[in-house]
């Protein structure tokens, strides 16, 4: 007996080791870099990090990603000067764009069709309305010398705070347990795929168990639309509330918006204010060609040749360009 206990013991290291060396040869596992919080509480990827995304179980998206010395996925450097033209894109995960090849961005995209411009993309996934202000704020001098810049909102989550404050459970994931842990390829594997979902879900059921049961209380219709109302009119309070706290130069700002999922009172608060917005609402609708993942909602190359289109036409119709 106990010859099969640690002959099966070492069965199982031999066959976890094996995994391990399989998940590394196929760079089945994602890379993720190090996050990390700089001097004026900007949370950013830590720069000169160079890896690879991959998403899926059978490497159905795989991509490189290069931080650069700003903390930000991006194949250039930001480097703006009065004597150039310079956009900023800044925005979570869409304008991240961990999803495609760092150097077949957005930001280059755009560039291919307007070469006489600089495109700089400051995303970072889980950026909402107040961490895009916070960041364009604390870098003040460096935005203040780009031409134009374009924030990507999405009225649903973007706007659920008024205030910024440092998110500490994202920098949770920096800790030393959540380190050592990453350094196994397999771990992060499995993870990504779900392997490790059920058990996870059976401890929150366990552990839901031993809390005290709450009825489940039925809300009538009407209810529904007065929470969704209130909900609607808090975010709109929120984005006031920053752009008072911040500031907003309505001549060099720009939202970016798809209108089919934006509250009608946003929008219309936008127009009466005189808010200009790029929405992308019809290039997406009118695609003969899916615009997102097939294992997400994030854009795919067609999505994100669509939303470059876009920003390239808003540019060109503001004579951003001058010939």
């Amino acid at each position: 007996m106990k010859k099969l206990i640690l002959k099966s013991v070492l069965y199982i290291f031999l066959i976890l080791i094996s995994l391990e060396v399989l998940v590394r040869i196929f760079h089945l596992g994602k890379d993720t870099p190090t996050r990390f919080l700089d001097k004026y509480n900007v949370e950013k990827w830590a720069p000169n990090q160079n890896g690879f995304s991959v998403t899926g179980n059978r490497r159905q998206n795989f991509s490189e990603y290069h931080i650069n010395t700003s903390g930000y996925n991006s194949y250039r450097e930001f480097t703006p000067t009065k004597d150039k033209v310079e956009v900023a894109l800044v925005g979570d995960s869409f304008i991240e764009g961990f999803h495609q090849h760092y150097y077949n961005s957005i930001g280059k995209k755009i560039e291919n069709s307007l070469p006489k411009i600089e495109v700089y993309e400051y995303g970072y996934a889980g950026y909402d309305f107040a961490d895009q202000l916070h960041l364009i704020h604390s870098y003040k001098h460096q935005f203040d010398a780009i031409d134009h810049i374009i924030l990507g909102i999405k009225f649903s989550n973007d706007l659920t705070r008024g205030e910024y404050q440092v998110v500490k459970s994202r920098l949770a994931l920096e800790s030393p347990i959540n380190k050592l842990l990453k350094k196994s390829k397999l771990l992060v594997y499995s993870k990504s795929i779900g392997i490790l979902d059920p058990p996870q879900e059976l401890m929150y059921r366990l552990l839901s168990l031993l809390k005290t049961k709450k009825k489940k209380t039925l809300i009538s219709d009407d209810e529904k639309k007065r929470i969704k109302e209130d909900n609607e009119k808090k975010s709109l309070d929120n984005f006031k509330s920053l752009i008072s706290k911040y500031g907003y130069d309505k001549k060099r700002f720009t939202l970016l918006l798809d209108s089919r999922i934006t509250s009608p009172l946003f929008l219309t608060y936008l127009k009466n204010n005189e808010f200009s917005y790029i929405d992308f609402s019809s290039s997406f609708a009118n695609s003969d060609r899916s615009t997102t993942l097939i294992y997400d909602r994030h854009w795919n190359d067609n999505g994100r040749d669509l939303i470059a289109k876009d920003i390239t036409e808003y540019l060109i119709n503001i004579n951003l360009i001058i010939e």
